[in-house]
């Protein structure tokens, strides 16, 4: 059996002792950051994915068959309401209105010799009634013939952009085909998606006859829309699928730079109130659950569960767990644990926090 000389074990002893001694010499001599919870007033913002869609988009459809014999207008052309923008063959329901109108004037000359007859009491006052019916009868068949001749017109319902035309010059297009699309992208629907939990944060900070929140959109090349909106609109029922509500923000668009179908982001600022503020690196987590190192009278850390109810950039608010009074150790967390007693460097809430990112007050 091989066995160790004396004096080798006690040179490796010496060596553990002393720099266990070191270790725990450097610990007691280091002193770590602490600090306070404070109360302030921020914000919270966050990002929506969001979908563009103009506050009048609509399609146009063939409200009579026949060929397309003339397009006055062109793909992503602004045109103005009434503007003339596709004629269909208009011959067949011309002759229509011809041949009405025909059987309209000869209902009125037999209305007017039976009206002769009648006052001479040569025919009973029931064939009077009857010939005036079938004039009026003639007159709806006009009207109806040249309510068919004018749906041959296709005009511009409103003001707007044009869309892609599904048809060309000469297509052969039936009753309710689909020509083209047609966007009022002068002003602007945003829709977004919020959970049921922001729904009713974001109700419960809305005072009565408030102003509509306002809110920004970033565009797909990640440029802020250089108009502001405003939430003005909140859907009606929930999504069971998702848990979703949607809300939409309307946006100003003069120059017409968005456009319907178009994607973002929706950044919705909310303020919150007297908000329980700590920096995010005096926390830890354990499993799911957040913890901080609150330190005692004697200086002396005690391990802590708090519960977080919004994340900043560098800092957590704070709903449960914490209190102004409190210190909380904010380094050397991985240093120490549960009833540890440790000596700190400590500072004021401001003054730890003037170096983080903090939202303003």
């Amino acid at each position: 059996m091989y066995r160790i000389p004396m004096p080798l074990v006690l040179v490796a002893a010496l060596a553990t002792t002393g720099c266990h001694r070191e270790n725990h010499v450097t610990e007691e001599e280091g002193k770590f950051l602490a600090t306070r919870p404070v109360r302030k007033d921020t914000e919270l913002t966050k990002e929506y994915v969001a979908q563009i869609r103009a506050i009048q988009h609509i399609e146009l459809r063939a409200l009579e068959k026949g060929y397309l014999q003339k397009v006055f207008v062109d793909e992503g052309q602004h045109i103005a309401a009434g503007t003339k923008m596709f004629q269909i063959m208009p011959l067949i329901y011309q002759a229509e209105v011809q041949k009405a109108q025909a059987e309209a004037d000869l209902s009125e000359i037999e209305l007017k010799n039976t009206k002769l007859l009648a006052d001479k009491n040569v025919v009973s006052p029931n064939e009077l009634s009857l010939s005036n019916a079938k004039f009026n009868k003639a007159k709806a068949e006009v009207a109806l013939a040249s309510t068919h001749k004018s749906l041959t017109e296709i005009r511009a319902p409103f003001d707007g952009i044009m869309g892609r035309f599904n048809v060309r010059l000469g297509s052969l297009v039936a009753e309710g085909d689909l020509l083209t699309t047609l966007s009022d992208n002068r002003n602007i629907w945003v829709y977004f998606n919020v959970s049921e939990a922001e729904y009713l944060k974001y109700k419960q900070q809305q005072n009565q006859g408030s102003e509509p929140t306002p809110v920004k959109l970033i565009m797909a090349n990640g440029e802020v829309f250089d108009q502001p909106g405003k939430v003005e609109t909140i859907e009606a029922d929930f999504n069971n699928g998702t848990g979703n509500l949607a809300f939409r923000a309307t946006f100003p668009n003069p120059k017409g730079l968005l456009r319907h179908g178009e994607t973002g982001k929706v950044v919705m600022t909310t303020p919150v109130k007297n908000a329980l503020v700590i920096p995010q690196k005096a926390t830890f987590d354990v499993l799911d659950k957040k913890f901080v190192y609150v330190i005692d009278e004697k200086n002396v850390v005690r391990q802590r569960p708090i519960t977080v109810v919004a994340e900043l950039p560098h800092v957590f608010l704070v709903d449960s767990g914490l209190d102004e009074k409190d210190k909380v150790l904010v380094d050397g967390l991985r240093k120490v644990h549960d009833g540890s007693p440790v000596a700190i460097d400590f500072k004021e809430p401001a003054e730890v926090l003037g170096h983080l990112d903090v939202a303003a007050e």
